[in-house]
């Protein structure tokens, strides 16, 4: 997200958010076993072929899938097939650890004579056009587990950590983290004393360097990291302003340039409730 100034001072910050950097991958089950199928119309060296081609093409599209007998906990993919309209059909369904039909997607139609000779390029090409729609249909499923879940995101604050700001002179740091930690509740979060307490932290870096034109170039970069520490979406906010402006109290830069970072913070944690882009 570029937050780029358009008014003079006090307020250099105050600008239009622009679309959150962040790309995110879809949520999926803990693990998905993708098991030999067993009426599939096909050979047992032709099912294990394309349970196994299946499950490397699900891993490409970010999907923990593999091609292993079901164990107690696992998300299961079901491979069955049959013959319509002179093709062979196959389908894909995602059952939950408890064998509860979750979904189910269906595959190319293929021609019967080349699904019955089963060979692998053939069986990799069916893996490979079906894991897309597949991922799509987890996808799907876990946003109606997420509604439903009264812990999920989707029904709750997320609880926030501001691990704090570096690199700003004068009382940039705190004037910063302080600002922010006031405009996150505003936007419907929970700040939280803990990064372990916390869905999401928040930190940022500052950088004031001299700009064209006799003024100083301002970059702050807000970065929100998961439980995990790994990042999930960053909010960059440039500016010149005159020169010594931010070099003693921020004041009113630190209030709109964390007021803006806050929504920037909303929209990376909505990204990833929504799994999108």
């Amino acid at each position: 997200m570029l937050l780029a100034g358009c008014g003079g001072l006090p307020r250099p910050f105050s600008g239009y958010p622009g679309q959150a950097g962040s790309v995110l991958s879809r949520p999926p089950p803990a693990r998905l076993a993708v098991a030999p199928p067993t009426g599939a119309l096909l050979t047992n060296l032709g099912a294990d072929t394309l349970a196994g081609a299946l499950a490397d093409a699900l891993v490409r599209q970010e999907i923990p899938a593999v091609a292993e007998r079901v164990s107690p906990g696992d998300w299961r993919l079901v491979l069955t097939a049959e013959l319509k309209d002179g093709k062979v059909v196959p389908y894909f369904t995602v059952e939950n650890p408890s064998g509860r039909s979750m979904g189910v997607s269906s595959g190319q139609p293929v021609d019967p004579a080349a699904w019955a000779e089963a060979r692998p390029q053939t069986l990799r090409d069916v893996a490979a056009a079906a894991a897309p729609n597949i991922a799509t249909l987890l996808g799907r499923i876990e946003a109606v587990r997420l509604q439903s879940d009264p812990n999920s995101l989707l029904n709750r604050p997320a609880k926030i950590f501001v691990r704090g700001v570096t690199g700003a002179p004068g009382d940039g740091n705190a004037a910063l983290a302080r600002q922010l930690r006031l405009f996150l509740p505003e936007n419907n979060e929970k700040l939280v004393e803990t990064a372990q307490a916390a869905d999401y932290a928040v930190e940022a870096k500052v950088s004031v360097v001299p700009g064209a034109g006799n003024t100083d170039r301002v970059e702050i970069q807000w970065i929100v990291t998961d439980p995990a520490g790994e990042e999930r979406g960053r909010i960059i906010q440039l500016n010149e302003v005159p020169p010594g402006t931010v070099s003693v109290r921020w004041g009113d830069v630190a209030m709109a340039a964390a007021k803006e970072a806050a929504g920037g913070v909303k929209d990376v944690i909505l990204n990833q409730i929504a799994g999108r882009k």
